[in-house]
C-alpha cells in the first residue's frame, strides 16, 4: 500500500511544451515518488494539444493516469483564476486508483470509499447515473464538476490524452474522499409540504397556492434584499423529511424558472414530489459567505488526515459575486491549511445532499482526499 501523498502547482501562460515540461518536472521533485494519478485543469488552447500535454506528464512527471479538462478558470492552492491562461495540477502518489472513463454509466467503477466525478456537459440521463452511483455504492461519497463543450462541439473531459465524456477517479489506498457543499442559499419564508404537482410545475405547497407562498416568503425580506432579489431566488426541495427544523445545506437549491399569479403555479428546474417539504431560499452575498464557511467548517476536523483537495466553484460564484478575490479557494485553505490543492471554476457541480447525490448550480464542492479513519 502506499502512503497516500500530494503535490499541487500552477503554470500560468498559454499552451507550450516547454513549460509542460517544467511543470512535470517539478511535480516529480514535490512528491519525490512516481504518482497514480494527476488531475489537470487547463485553459482552452490546451486541449487541441491535450495528448501531448498529457504524455509530458506521465514520462517526465512519473505520473501513471492523468485526468483533467478545459475550462474556463483554475484553482490552485488558495487561489481562483478567473478567465486565465495556463493550467493548475494535483497529483497523488497514493490515496487513488485507476481512473475509469465513464461514457457508458457510472457502473463500471470498481467499488470505492468515495470518488471524484469530471464531466463535460450535462446528458438527459445524467440524474439516472447519479442514481444508479448511490444504488450500486451507497455511502461511498461522488463529488466533482461539470465543464462545458468544445468549440468543436465534443468533450472538454481527457483521459491520458484521449476525449472522453466523463472520467471518474476513486479513492483507494486505505483513502477516502469527503465532500463538503455550499450552496450560498438561506431559507426564507416557511417549510411546506408539496401537496400538488405535475412534473416540474408546483401548483400547491401546504394546500396554499404556491405562487402565494412566494410571495409571502418575499415580504419576509428587507428592503435591500428585495432590492436584489431579482434572479436570486430558488426553490429548496428537502433532502431529509424527517428533521424537526431545517437549514442552510438541509436543501437541493433548484431555480425558479417562472410564476404565475393567475394560476399560482410556480415552474421550478427540479422535480418535486407529493409529500415533500420545499422551502423558498435567498442568495445573496451576505447568505453565500455564511453558508461558505458552514459548509467548509466540518473539512477543519479532518484535517490531520487530509491529503489533498479539489475544488469545483461555480463561475457564477467568484469576485464579480463576492466582492472579494478567491472566495471559495481561500476559505477551503483557510480550513485545510497548506494542503495540495486544485480545481476549476465549473458550469455546474456535484456532491451529496442528506447521501443523495444531486447535480448543483451557484455552488462550491470541495472533495477533500483523507486517510480513512481507524
Amino acid at each position: 500500500m502506499t502512503e497516500p501523498k500530494a503535490a499541487s502547482l500552477r503554470v500560468d501562460g498559454p499552451c507550450r511544451p516547454e513549460a509542460v515540461l517544467r511543470a512535470a518536472k517539478q511535480i516529480r521533485k514535490k512528491l519525490g515518488a512516481p504518482a497514480k494519478a494527476a488531475f489537470v485543469f487547463a485553459a482552452a488552447d490546451f486541449l487541441p494539444q491535450a495528448e501531448e500535454l498529457c504524455e509530458i506528464l506521465r514520462v517526465d512527471g512519473h505520473i501513471r493516469d492523468v485526468a483533467g479538462c478545459a475550462v474556463t478558470g483554475q484553482v490552485c492552492d488558495g487561489k481562483e483564476f478567473e478567465g486565465a491562461q495556463g493550467f493548475s495540477v494535483l497529483a497523488l502518489a497514493g490515496g487513488v486508483s485507476e481512473p475509469v472513463a465513464c461514457e457508458r454509466g457510472l457502473g463500471a467503477v470498481a467499488g470505492a470509499d468515495g470518488a471524484v466525478l469530471l464531466q463535460s456537459g450535462i446528458s438527459e440521463d445524467f440524474d439516472a447515473r447519479l442514481a444508479e452511483w448511490d444504488r450500486k455504492f451507497p455511502g461511498s461519497a461522488l463529488a466533482g464538476g461539470v465543464t462545458g463543450r468544445a468549440r468543436d462541439g465534443g468533450p472538454c473531459v481527457f483521459l491520458n490524452g484521449r476525449r472522453v465524456e466523463s472520467v471518474v477517479v476513486p479513492a483507494a489506498d486505505g483513502a477516502c474522499v469527503l465532500p463538503f457543499a455550499a450552496q450560498g442559499c438561506r431559507p426564507i419564508g416557511e417549510p411546506l409540504t408539496v401537496t400538488r404537482a405535475d412534473h416540474n410545475i408546483l401548483y400547491s405547497l401546504g394546500g396554499q397556492p404556491a405562487y402565494r407562498v412566494l410571495e409571502r416568503a418575499f415580504e419576509t425580506l428587507s428592503d435591500d434584499e428585495k432590492s436584489r432579489a431579482k434572479g436570486n431566488l430558488f426553490a429548496g426541495l428537502a433532502g431529509n423529511e424527517y428533521l424537526e427544523e431545517f437549514r442552510s445545506g438541509d436543501f437541493l437549491i433548484k431555480n425558479i424558472i417562472g410564476a404565475d399569479p393567475d394560476s399560482g403555479a410556480v415552474v421550478i428546474g427540479g422535480l418535486p414530489r407529493i409529500g415533500q417539504t420545499l422551502q423558498y431560499q435567498i442568495r445573496n452575498r451576505e447568505s453565500a459567505l455564511a453558508d461558505l464557511q458552514r459548509a467548509f467548517k466540518p473539512a477543519g476536523k479532518a484535517k490531520k488526515r487530509a491529503v489533498a483537495a479539489l475544488l469545483f466553484s461555480c463561475v457564477g460564484r467568484g469576485a464579480n459575486f463576492f466582492g472579494v478575490e478567491s472566495p471559495d479557494a481561500s476559505g477551503l485553505r483557510a480550513v485545510l491549511g497548506r494542503k495540495p490543492a486544485a480545481g476549476f471554476l465549473s458550469a455546474a457541480e456535484i456532491a451529496p445532499v442528506a447521501g443523495t447525490t444531486a447535480l448543483h448550480g451557484y455552488t462550491a464542492v470541495a472533495a477533500v482526499f483523507a486517510r480513512k479513519e481507524e
